[in-house]
């Protein structure tokens, strides 16, 4: 008996992740995310699956990010009518992420004149066939096709998945794997029980900048430096992990008089409910640390100064404030949100600093930023790009180089490894790695590629 893989998504690219595993009687989709960047087309998105949706017995969501979960909903509106598994904070973060797309993936829909991938009722059906999924504990999730969660330190909930068939052959899919050592979240958990490994490569080709204290003091001195320029700190950052973050740190050299005590205003409806629900998860999925650092002082997310602006008001209100402030809105890679306008208002200012904390995909605004254009087209304006750029790989929610290589050198029992999740080059990089250092084989697939996995080896369908 095998268990036969099918890269549907997340192959030749960072995002969209989708892989189909199949045993003799069950199929189980892992993940379903919405690919972003560049190449990415709302256009192809809405095209129909390239699979049978109604013969799917069951999704399992690795984590809450849009190129993980976007197309989520679609699978509603295309006919499956199985359970969704993931853990709980997932699931909760899921229901606001969705909740939120739907109206920014309907205005891009509209554009293309097209109709939208799906709606608040997809969403709700989605929702309601949703069923938690416990760490460390073997699911049954499909005839003959179990799952195993452990955690991956990538962000709140975020989990490797193992799918074992009846015969104990065993495939695992790490979703994104953590950068270590995250201030608050576990350091990811080995697979050791996966004969193959699908495998992410964001950064397989890089190093951070900065890690541990080092990347901590590398924040606090360019906080320091741009609050004595006396402008506007612009941090466009994911609601998800990297918000919580910089919260985080900010909070810390406040607290310890690292840094001045200026306005901080956190401009993001989304981000907020989202900190919130970190708050609500804290007690079983953080580190015990932190778990006793939240007991004295009751949330590590919010401080004196610090200023939540659900309203549109409240945003504008930002503009009164004089600098030095810092000010953090989505999306994490300027394409949407709030930011924009922040960003329209400030970028011509020789003042402003531009914080670039987590990866731009190639074509977003943020990564233009980052590779210093002039100018950049931000809500149909063109802006002056006149503010000064800092740049920190280091707080990436991804392992490095040399992080996944550790990964899997930790995988004892896996004999091939399908190196996803990256641009090209870096998956390349990554494989040549794994097979270089850990005598291992790797498999960089292309999309729609097919693969068998039998406890001895794999072969190409």
């Amino acid at each position: 008996m095998a268990l036969r893989i099918t890269f549907h998504g997340g192959a030749e690219s960072v995002t969209g992740s989708n892989f189909l595993i199949e045993g003799e009687k069950g199929r189980v989709l892992i993940d379903c995310g919405i690919e972003q960047g560049k190449d990415a087309s709302i256009r192809e998105m809405a095209e129909p699956f390239a699979f049978d949706v109604s013969a799917i017995d069951a999704l399992v969501i690795t984590h809450a990010h849009l190129d993980h979960i976007g197309r989520a909903p679609k699978l509603i509106r295309e006919g499956f009518t199985g359970k969704v598994y993931a853990t709980h904070p997932t699931l909760d973060l899921m229901d606001v992420m969705l909740r939120d797309s739907v109206s920014l993936l309907a205005q891009d829909a509209a554009q293309e004149g097209i109709a939208p991938l799906y709606g608040e009722e997809d969403v709700d059906a989605l929702m309601r066939s949703a069923v938690p999924l416990a760490l460390h504990a073997e699911t049954e999730v499909a005839p003959g096709l179990s799952v195993y969660a452990r955690q991956t330190g990538h962000i709140l909930g975020s989990v490797s998945v193992r799918v074992k068939g009846e015969d104990g052959t065993t495939v695992a899919v790490t979703g994104d794997i953590g950068n270590t050592p995250n201030p608050y979240l576990p350091d990811a958990e080995p697979v050791e029980d996966a004969d193959a490994l699908v495998m992410e490569s964001v950064y397989g080709d890089r190093l951070h900048d900065h890690k541990g204290r080092e990347r901590e003091v590398a924040l606090r001195d360019s906080l320091l430096r741009a609050i004595k320029r006396g402008g506007t700190i612009l941090i466009p950052a994911f609601s998800i992990e990297r918000t919580q973050l910089m919260l985080y740190e900010i909070s810390n050299m406040m607290d310890a008089g690292e840094l001045p005590r200026v306005p901080v205003f956190l401009d993001s409806p989304l981000a907020i409910k989202v900190t919130e629900m970190y708050e609500r998860w804290s007690g079983e999925y953080f580190k015990k640390e932190v778990k006793e650092e939240l007991k004295k002082e009751g949330s590590i997310f919010r401080f004196k100064n610090f200023q939540d602006t659900l309203s549109r008001e409240d945003s504008r209100d930002i503009d009164h404030i004089p600098g030095p402030k810092i000010i953090l809105a989505g999306a994490g890679m300027s394409h949407g949100g709030r930011i924009g306008r922040h960003e329209a208002l400030y970028l011509p200012d020789p003042k402003t600093t531009l914080f670039i904390v987590g990866y731009q995909a190639p074509g977003s605004p943020g990564r233009l930023l980052q590779d210093g254009a002039p100018t950049i087209r931000i809500q149909g304006k063109t802006v002056r790009m006149r503010a000064k750029v800092e740049q920190f790989s280091g707080w990436s929610a991804h392992a490095d180089r040399d992080g996944l290589l550790e990964f899997a050198g930790k995988a004892a029992r896996t004999k091939t490894f399908f190196v996803t999740l990256g641009e090209p080059a870096s998956a390349r990089f990554l494989a040549q790695r794994i097979h270089d250092y850990l005598g291992k084989k790797a498999i960089v697939p292309t999309a729609g590629e097919v693969w068998e996995v039998t406890k001895t080896g794999v072969r190409k369908l």
